[in-house]
Formats: C-alpha cells, sequence, structure tokens
C-alpha cells in the first residue's frame, strides 16, 4: 500500500486531502501578506477598542451594524447573534453594554411592535471616523493609481478569499 502524501492538519475538516504547501508557492507569499494585513488591522481595531472600553467583540458588532446600514438591511439582536456566532443571553449582554456606552440604540421596528432593531448612534460613527478615517484615506490614496483593471482584481481577489473563509468556517460548526 502506498504511503499518503498529504499532510493531517490536525484532524480539521480538511485533515488529510492537501499537500503541503511551500512557502515558495505564489499563493502562499499572498497569504502571508495577508495574514501579515489581518495582524495589522486587528492591532489597529485592538487599540480602539482598549481606548474606548469597548471588547473585540464590541467592535466586531458595530461593524457588522454599520455593514447592514450601508447595505440596506434590517439588523436585530437575533440578526446580530447569527452574525456574531452567539446566543440570545450574550447578545443581549453586548446590545445592553453598546447601549449604556452611547454607541448603538435599540427602538422598535414600526411595521413590527414586538421587533426591536438595531442603530449605530451618530456619535459612534464620528468617534470611528475620527479614529479609522485616517487610515482609510491612506488606503484609498495608496490604491489611486491602480487602474479600474486592477481594483476590480483586488476586489474579486478578497471576495473570494472572505468566501473561502465564511466556507471553512461553516466546515469547523458542523
Amino acid at each position: 500500500m502506498r504511503k499518503s502524501r498529504h499532510a493531517d492538519y490536525s484532524g480539521g475538516p480538511h485533515a488529510g486531502r492537501f499537500d503541503p504547501i511551500r512557502d515558495e508557492d505564489p499563493g502562499m507569499q499572498i497569504i502571508h501578506a495577508l495574514r501579515a494585513v489581518t495582524v495589522e488591522l486587528n492591532l489597529i481595531g485592538a487599540s480602539f477598542a482598549a481606548t474606548h472600553r469597548l471588547h473585540a467583540t464590541d467592535l466586531r458588532a458595530i461593524i457588522e451594524l454599520l455593514d447592514a446600514e450601508r447595505a440596506g438591511d434590517v439588523a436585530t439582536p437575533g440578526w446580530l447573534g447569527e452574525r456574531l456566532g452567539l446566543n440570545s443571553a450574550s447578545v443581549t449582554a453586548l446590545v445592553d453594554r453598546l447601549e449604556e456606552l452611547g454607541h448603538v440604540h435599540r427602538r422598535r421596528d414600526p411595521a413590527d411592535r414586538r421587533r426591536v432593531l438595531l442603530d449605530v448612534a451618530p456619535s459612534a460613527k464620528r468617534l470611528g471616523w475620527a479614529f479609522f478615517g485616517p487610515l482609510m484615506a491612506g488606503i484609498v490614496v495608496s490604491t489611486s493609481t491602480f487602474d479600474v483593471t486592477e481594483i476590480a482584481t483586488v476586489r474579486r481577489f478578497l471576495e473570494t478569499v472572505r468566501d473561502a473563509a465564511a466556507n471553512y468556517r461553516a466546515e469547523l460548526s458542523v
């Protein structure tokens, strides 16, 4: 019997399915660069959170709520719990904490008074812009030399990576 060339990866959902990938592989070079960007962004987010008495999950919740608002989606505590992988008691504590800090408001859905909707407070948006605005401006300036095709390629790459990560996360929870 021939010995498998596949890596083990410690019993995760892909255990034994892939050959080890060498660092010289261009895809691995991209993964290392993406990981470095992720680490930097996480450190910046942690600095913001610590400065403003937030937990990492608080910041993720605010980001999710802002993304929902930008997309025109309705954000409820149940929706937020699904997005963050939290149970209802944890979401209640999270929203209570964010509301107490003045970052999030609860309001009744005018179409269904039993349903609670969540909104990010304007003051929280201003606070976020004050902190993250210079970073975003720097990225916009840095990418201003990219042509339309390059921007489309970067966007497609990031969306593909996001989808791959979401699919892997879904496999982990099975």
